[in-house]
């Protein structure tokens, strides 16, 4: 599938992680040592593999459920599902166990090493599982957060409109993150800009101190870390990546799981998914309710509390949705080809599961 035909004709927490193309990249995927990765990925297909030739899942009860996410705006149904007890009595009389990562790749790694079942993560990580288990390691089940990326420049960068952005330094997150991928197809495809040498991979939390000391001109990242370079760095929203989208959409959150345990637990994946789906329709409907809850579970979570003007212009920012957006992740793994991150193109059609979801919705009211 092309990238959105609108990308290409306009002029749009976390840790450093090797994802440089795999030419480039001397440890492996996301900086994990190569052996490593092959040997999780390995022996998580050895142990699929032998468990499903055993025939029919086990009817064992199911005594625990270990959910992963970040202590993120853009994880907030998971982040005020666990704070509210919602998931704990979703998934009750099993126990209930979470993981709070601060990267997508280690999200990933202990998806894959069974330490957690189901997960929230962003499409670049999911999209890097699915390639490098050969389509046999996740399944997205449904989407979390729509859109909540922005572009946004230092002052004195010079820096009036997008097209400005070529030839800058432009901060993103991580190296072959999500908004890495975007910032660097941006540049690339758009503006036409052959070297991307310009493209600074940093962490969010160090770039309000690099804005400050005239180190960084401009930053493609997602909420909150947007909103605080505006109001602890006095920068200008220069745009928001939605608006180069052709539906004006972009998922940024999906949720998955393995293969291995939605076949086994279907239940479990549903009443999760159904939890995920109440707090999607209440942040939805009434976000600025849940605000000072999301605050207080964000600050126990991180022990850092956004300042104030910060978490409601971000909340407003974010779209959250249960739709995986095929579209989206289809449109990223074609570009994170075209930049080198995979070794090419990537069979998606087995990496959606939606069933539960197409079930849930239809018991919609």
């Amino acid at each position: 599938m092309h990238p959105p035909s609108k990308l290409a004709d306009m002029s749009p927490s976390l840790r450093r992680c090797d994802l440089r193309p795999p030419s480039l990249a001397p440890g492996g995927w996301c900086g994990w040592p190569g052996a490593r990765f092959a040997i999780v990925v390995a022996t998580f297909l050895l142990l699929g593999c032998s468990r499903r030739a055993e025939g029919a899942p086990s009817a064992e009860a199911l005594q625990v459920v270990r959910i992963g996410y970040f202590a993120n705006l853009t994880h907030a149904q998971a982040v005020l599902g666990v704070a509210s007890g919602d998931y704990a009595r979703a998934v009750s009389p099993a126990k209930l166990e979470t993981k709070v990562f601060n990267a997508g790749p280690s999200v990933i790694e202990a998806l894959f090493a069974g330490e957690v079942d189901i997960a929230y993560v962003g499409p670049g990580p999911a999209l890097g599982a699915h390639a490098r288990s050969h389509g046999q390691g996740i399944r997205v089940l449904a989407g979390g957060a729509a859109n909540g990326v922005v572009v946004v420049v230092r002052k004195d960068s010079g820096i009036h409109a997008l097209a400005d952005l070529a030839g800058k330094r432009v901060a993103t997150p991580q190296l072959g993150n999500t908004q890495d991928v975007s910032a660097r197809h941006y540049l690339s495809q758009v503006l036409h800009q052959a070297d991307l040498s310009t493209v600074v991979p940093v962490d969010n939390a160090e770039q309000a101190g690099m804005f400050s000391r005239g180190q960084l001109d401009a930053a493609w990242v997602p909420e909150p870390w947007g909103q605080r370079l505006i109001s602890e760095a006095g920068a200008t929203l220069l745009a928001e990546e939605k608006d180069l989208w052709p539906e004006k959409e972009f998922v940024l959150t999906v949720v998955v799981t393995t293969p291995e345990f939605l076949q086994k637990h279907p239940d479990a994946v549903e009443r999760v998914l159904r939890a995920h789906r109440i707090w999607t329709r209440r942040l939805t409907e009434e976000p600025q309710r849940y605000l000072p809850d999301l605050g207080d579970a964000l600050f126990a979570l991180s022990g850092k509390r956004l300042g104030p003007g910060i978490l409601g212009p971000a909340l407003q920012r974010v779209k959250f949705t249960d739709a995986p957006h095929e579209d989206t992740l289809r449109a990223y793994a074609s570009w994170m080809n075209d930049l080198g991150f995979q070794r090419g193109p990537v069979d998606l059609n087995d990496l959606f599961d939606t069933k539960i979801l197409g079930k849930l919705r239809s018991e919609a009211p």
